[in-house]
């Protein structure tokens, strides 16, 4: 396991997790409900600052591993999936739209990995949609875990339609992606004829 500043700051990603969900587990009388919203959306945004550092790092320091390229996408999906799972517990979120969106990352790395075991990972590399869906979830879940009015803008009810939005899209990227790897799996899609 290579130990290199970018992989420090993938691990304090996921060392950040319980941290991230034990602030709504203090008794009551150290943290107001706010102050554990303010917390939880200031740990999440760093996790966030963190996966594109640890990238950027990695690439700038010549510093890239494969261990790293592993670790990396794992300690993203753990995070949203913790932060997902704690905004349904808040009742700020829908479990549909968590079981879409977990389910999905599930899925994808599973082909990833499946297609990177038979040569052709090129087919299902990252793409523009996915990277609109990333964006669409981190925004909408640091609203969702904010939940209180910013400067007099009521975000939960953005939020939520962000959420929405990035269910969606993440729906319409994991078929794309499916779609890619389909002639992989010897399952060509008939053509189409108009």
């Amino acid at each position: 396991m290579p130990t290199n500043l970018p992989n420090l700051l993938t691990w304090l990603r996921i060392l950040l997790i319980p941290l991230f969900i034990g602030v709504f587990y203090v008794p009551e009388s150290w943290l107001t409900l706010h102050e554990r919203n303010v917390i939880a959306t200031a740990l999440f945004a760093f996790a966030a600052i963190t996966d594109w550092l640890d990238g950027y790092l990695a690439r700038a320091l010549n510093q890239t591993s494969a261990f790293g390229a592993f670790l990396d996408p794992v300690a993203d999906k753990l995070m949203v999936a913790a932060a997902l799972i704690l905004l349904v517990k808040l009742q700020r979120a829908d479990a549909l739209i968590a079981v879409v969106i977990i389910g999905r990352e599930i899925a994808i790395s599973a082909l990833r990995e499946w297609m990177a075991k038979i040569g052709q990972s090129r087919n299902v590399a990252v793409h523009f949609l996915g990277k609109l869906k990333t964006g669409c979830q981190m925004a909408a879940i640091l609203m969702l875990l904010y939940h209180d009015p910013l400067l007099g803008i009521p975000i939960q009810p953005l939020g939520t339609v962000l959420i929405y939005v990035a269910a969606l899209l993440t729906l319409w990227s994991m078929g794309y992606y499916i779609r890619r790897s389909l002639p992989s799996m010897g399952l060509n899609e008939e053509k189409k004829s108009l």
